[in-house]
């Protein structure tokens, strides 16, 4: 009896409305650099900041699914190897000394 994991997989609606969150965080976050009453090179510096925040979230989330992906394989090798081991033996063979 072979158990296939579930895999995980999200709605399109949560991808919607993380896209549009993502959407609506970037462009509030542009306005306010954009409207800050200071000179243009603390702008730029403040919009620098935000995008290298935003590329490292994405670093990041890439990097924890990297992981996750690493130890749903390694569990998926382990299970096969457990199955195919359970499969072949057998219980009522009696060796000959």
């Amino acid at each position: 009896m072979s158990t296939t994991p579930v895999r995980p997989s999200t709605t399109s609606a949560f991808f919607l409305q993380s896209a549009l969150s993502f959407g609506v965080s970037g462009i509030a976050v542009s306005a306010g650099i954009v409207f800050l009453p200071v000179d243009a090179w603390m702008r730029a510096f403040l919009a620098l900041g935000v995008l290298y925040v935003v590329t490292s979230a994405f670093t990041l989330a890439k990097c924890v699914r990297d992981r996750h992906e690493e130890t749903t394989v390694s569990s998926r090798v382990e299970q096969a190897r457990l199955d195919k081991l359970l499969s072949e033996h057998d219980p009522f063979k009696v060796d000959a000394v």
